[in-house]
Formats: structure tokens, C-alpha cells, sequence
């Protein structure tokens, strides 16, 4: 069988700027998959290839075994970085609207809108105009806009922006549910824990090319973990000697205690010991990896700078999304 997705060596540029450059991609169905990586690092120009939006300047694409997401349209549901509502409309009329595009008509579909929106803590609110909406309302309408019509393949771009955390909880439950419905899932994200939170596999990009294309197991058990969690028993103990530790390589802050960075090579076992008999501990633990961490490392290829740079990058991406 066809694969949900596939892109063979596909490039797309915007003048001198290459946008993505030679991207390989292939999305099994039934999968659920992240595709992840800084802002501008070609995530939505790839989407907008997937759904036919923009055309890639080179390679090919196929779509649920089409040349095109235009012949398989029924069957996709797609939330845009870039929202938009018919904003005069109210909520019940403009899902209906769009559920029938999608052939989802029907003596039920009433019910069945009435459902999704309760679903997603926003029942009642069929009769009101789409503008007089928040902008997490919004979405949450967008994301029933998506799905109202049982998609095989469902591609939301950014889903969580916006939302506040309860909202976000919630939508990733309704994410996982699609999933275990039977839809294959492809969402972007610039925040990289909530991939880890959600996907099975995880694509990442930066300037437009893929750096890593792995299951999220497959990269837990192939990146070895070189950071430990640590507390001191005390608050308010002196942890500057951690420094010495040999194996030690770098100590950074990390909510109310350090993480340690390990020197390539350093047995996490022995440090441990070696870090708790310098300072009691009141927790210590050998940290998974994190796909931050994995990135960093992919694209910064050791540089201690390039590494500070992309975290700082990274981070202030992530709190600035919007409450």
C-alpha cells in the first residue's frame, strides 16, 4: 500500500532563498508523526507542498496515493498555520458548510457538530458569529472544521498555538483519539516537547533539509544521555564545586536545581556517584534525552556557541507563544 505521504527529493525556493532543499519524506498511514524544527526552518512551506497550496520548484509528491491532495481532498483534514474563519457566519452554519464540502452530510451531521463541539469545551456556542469567538475558541472551531468529516489523513500546522494549557491538554487528547480512530497524523511544531508528548516519530528540519527522520524510541535508545537532573539536600548548599567534577563538562540552572552536562565518554554511573559525594543530593537522576538536546546537537556539531545560540533561539520561540 501507497504511504499517507511521500516527497522525493522535493525543493522549493522564494527568489535566492531556499525555502526546503531536497526533502525526503515519507509518512506511513495509520502514523503518527512530528514534524518539528525553529521557526523558518521550512515547516509550513512543506505542508503547503503536501496540501497542494504551493507547487515544489523540483521532485515529486504523492497523497494517499494521489499526485495530488486535490484528487484526495475529501479525505484530508487540514488546520493552516494561518487561521481564518467565514467571520460573519455562526458556528453551526459554517461547520455545516464545510462538512459538506467533504461529502459529510447528513440527517445527523447537526448531532454530530453539536458533539464535537462539546467535545472540545465549547458546547452552546453553535448559535454565536464566528467573530464574537476568542482566538483559542477559534481554533478549537478549526480543529472540528478538520476532523467533523472522519479524515484518513489529517495534517494540522502549529496546532497549539494560541491555546492555553488546559486547551493544549485537551486538543492532544483529541489528537490521540483521531489517531486511534485509524487517521494518519502529521502535525509541525516549533515546541519540542509537545512532540515528545504526542508523536511515534519525529522529522527534523532546519534551513529547509532534513537532519533526522527516527522513531522516538529509535532516538532515545541511539543518543546516549550526557545530562543529569540534580537538587542538592540543601537549598541554599554551595554547588560551585560540581564544576570540578571530573566528567563535568558544563552546569546550567534548571527550575529548582542544575542539569550537569557530561563530557563525551563519562559514564553516567560514576559521575553520579562521584557528583553526590561532593554535594547531597535530594534527587538525582540520569535525564532522557531531549529532543531539544538531540537537535542541538545534530545542528550545532559540537559548537558550544551554536549550541547556546540555538537553545536561546528555541526557548524564546516557545514562550512567546501566545496565552
Amino acid at each position: 500500500m501507497d504511504p499517507a505521504i511521500r516527497m522525493t527529493a522535493v525543493t522549493k525556493t522564494f527568489g535566492r532563498m531556499t525555502a526546503v532543499d531536497d526533502l525526503h519524506l515519507e509518512v506511513p498511514r495509520g502514523g503518527l508523526y512530528g514534524f518539528i524544527g525553529p521557526n523558518g526552518a521550512g515547516k509550513t512551506t512543506a505542508i503547503r507542498m503536501i496540501m497542494s497550496i504551493l507547487l515544489p520548484d523540483a521532485g515529486e509528491i504523492s497523497i494517499l496515493g494521489h499526485s495530488s491532495a486535490l484528487e484526495a481532498k475529501d479525505r484530508i483534514g487540514y488546520l493552516p498555520e494561518e487561521r481564518g474563519l467565514y467571520k460573519r457566519m455562526k458556528v453551526r452554519p459554517f461547520l455545516r458548510y464545510l462538512a459538506r464540502l467533504k461529502g459529510a452530510d447528513g440527517p445527523d451531521l447537526d448531532r454530530r457538530i453539536a458533539g464535537a463541539l462539546e467535545r472540545v469545551g465549547l458546547g452552546g456556542v453553535e448559535s454565536k458569529r464566528c467573530d464574537e469567538l476568542s482566538k483559542g475558541m477559534s481554533q478549537k472551531v478549526q480543529f472540528v472544521a478538520a476532523t467533523i468529516h472522519a479524515p484518513d489523513l489529517l495534517i494540522l500546522d502549529e496546532p497549539f498555538s494560541g491555546l492555553d494549557p488546559v486547551s493544549m491538554r485537551m486538543l492532544r487528547d483529541l489528537i490521540l483519539a483521531e489517531h486511534r480512530r485509524g487517521a494518519t497524523v502529521l502535525f509541525s511544531t516549533h515546541v519540542m516537547p509537545q512532540a515528545e508528548e504526542i508523536c511515534e516519530h519525529v522529522i527534523m528540519v532546519h534551513e529547509g533539509r532534513k537532519v533526522l527522520d527516527a522513531d522516538l524510541d529509535d532516538i532515545r535508545g541511539r543518543y546516549d544521555p550526557r545530562s543529569i537532573r540534580f537538587e542538592p539536600l540543601d537549598p541554599g548548599a554551595d554547588t560551585t564545586g560540581l564544576a570540578s567534577v571530573p566528567g563535568v563538562e558544563r552546569i546550567r540552572p534548571d527550575g529548582q536545581g542544575l542539569e550537569i552536562l557530561l563530557a563525551a565518554g563519562t559514564d553516567p554511573a560514576s559521575a553520579m556517584r562521584r557528583i553526590m559525594d561532593a554535594t547531597a543530593a535530594a534527587r538525582i537522576e540520569l535525564a532522557r534525552p531531549r529532543l531539544e538536546d538531540v537537535f542541538v546537537d545534530l545542528v550545532a556539531g559540537g559548537g558550544a556557541a551554536e549550541a547556546d545560540r540555538l537553545r536561546v533561539a528555541l526557548r524564546n520561540a516557545a514562550e512567546g507563544e501566545p496565552a
